[in-house]
């Protein structure tokens, strides 16, 4: 197929591509780095994994869409370039994207701490101030109701079940905001300390701010712990100047858990213990009163970071 893929994003770039590199930071696609003859640098997505595979024709064209939109705005994303979405050439979903700089956060975790969180809740609340020109589709939850289930390896099986009866509820009132959708440290790219890019709009989507800066605080407290998830949720809230929203920090904790009988993204003991320590942390504040929550402390970094439930 690759072979194929290069003769297409050639087609589509108008040069010859003398250079591919495999990416190894997505999931849900084989990523492809290209450079031309000219040095012309861009990235082809191939919805070639299970289940994205399946939705790859959606996928793209909401990544495209999303891309187009905010080609004037001051969210530095990719420029797409070429889309074959029903895989007619290729047999799969194919996007043809420029490729930004910078070096992705899991090349350098020490670079996460109080200043780059702070840059990350300042990115996202520009990401939601975009108005796009048609709203993208209505978020969906990913916790769905199989997912709901204690898991065996908790230390904390009261606060699932406290989680569980939180989102048998129907969901707060939200204002409709434009979302990233799978916003975290891992969808970011770095120059001197500043975000030089936001990439993977596949899951682009309309619904609740707080959604959002759920995502990236249940990614942070799986890959590093609680405190900068902490640290995070503080810093978004004081740059937009609203209040954390629980059930969708709950709803989002609880999409990380497998659905029964699939295999789950992640396993290491530290993860887990990441996600069933993140989960409680938000059940017991949920329980103290404003002036018993600390202030986030400074973070300390040690595991690696991981991919989140729809990358």
């Amino acid at each position: 197929m690759e072979k194929r893929a290069i003769a297409w994003a050639e087609s589509e770039l108008g040069e010859q591509i003398v250079d591919v590199v495999a990416l190894s930071s997505g999931l849900t696609s084989t990523m492809l780095a290209l450079t031309t003859a000219s040095g012309r640098e861009s990235v082809l997505r191939l919805m070639t994994i299970e289940p994205w595979r399946a939705h790859g024709a959606a996928l793209t064209r909401r990544e495209r869409a999303a891309q187009l939109e905010l080609v004037s705005t001051d969210v530095p994303a990719p420029t797409s370039l070429g889309l074959d979405a029903e895989g007619a050439t290729l047999g799969v979903a194919a996007h043809l994207m420029s490729r930004l700089p910078g070096v992705p956060t899991h090349a350098s975790p020490a670079s996460l701490h109080h200043g780059t969180i702070t840059a990350m809740a300042e990115m996202l609340a520009t990401i939601h101030q975009v108005r796009p020109t048609e709203p993208f589709r209505t978020y969906e939850s990913w916790a769905w109701q199989a997912k709901r289930v204690v898991p065996a390896w908790t230390r904390h099986p009261q606060s699932w079940q406290r989680a569980f009866t939180m989102l048998a509820d129907e969901p707060p009132d939200y204002d409709p905001t434009f979302l990233h959708r799978d916003y975290s440290h891992r969808n970011l790219l770095w120059t001197d300390g500043r975000i030089s890019g936001v990439v993977d709009w596949v899951e682009t989507s309309t619904g609740p701010a707080w959604l959002d800066a759920a995502h990236a605080a249940t990614n942070l407290a799986v890959a590093f712990g609680p405190d900068l998830a902490r640290d995070f949720l503080a810093s978004y809230a004081a740059v937009t100047a609203t209040t954390p929203e629980p059930y969708w920090l709950v709803l989002d904790a609880v999409g990380f858990l497998p659905t029964p009988g699939r295999p789950p993204m992640f396993g290491a003991r530290a993860e887990l213990q990441g996600l069933d320590e993140w989960l409680h942390d938000l059940l017991s504040r949920g329980q103290r009163s404003p002036s018993e929550n600390p202030a986030p402390p400074q973070p300390a970094l040690g595991s690696p970071a991981r991919p989140g439930p729809s990358d």
